[in-house]
């Protein structure tokens, strides 16, 4: 069974930041495309940042040179560093696994605040 637990969100003042921590099991972690996406209020689900299974990354366009995303293959976690943090990056962030063979997983979410 697949589960992605999501954890590390909280309520943080504009100009902080955040670490949020993907945990993984069932899942062929070191070759699956990770992610993390998020859901604000009456808005869809975005991207974030995406890692491959080789490492290398993308950004969407609001969170480039603040976030940073990371995968460790022997703990089987992708993590999201959250920095300068914006009220517009208030959200529920959800954790995404991609298997090559597979469907998508998601977690639970994390809700992010962003007091300004």
């Amino acid at each position: 069974q697949v589960r992605l637990v999501e954890s590390g969100g909280g309520l943080v003042q504009a100009g902080g930041s955040l670490r949020l921590s993907c945990i993984t099991s069932g899942i062929a972690f070191s070759i699956s495309f990770m992610g993390w996406y998020r859901q604000a209020p009456g808005k869809q689900r975005e991207l974030v940042a995406t890692i491959t299974s080789g490492g290398s990354t993308r950004y969407g366009d609001s969170v480039k040179g603040r976030f940073t995303i990371s995968r460790d293959n022997a703990k089987k976690t992708v993590d999201l560093q959250m920095n300068s943090l914006q009220a517009e990056d208030t959200a529920v962030y959800y954790c995404m696994g991609r298997p090559p063979c597979g469907l998508d997983a998601w977690g639970q979410g994390t809700l992010v605040t962003v007091s300004s």
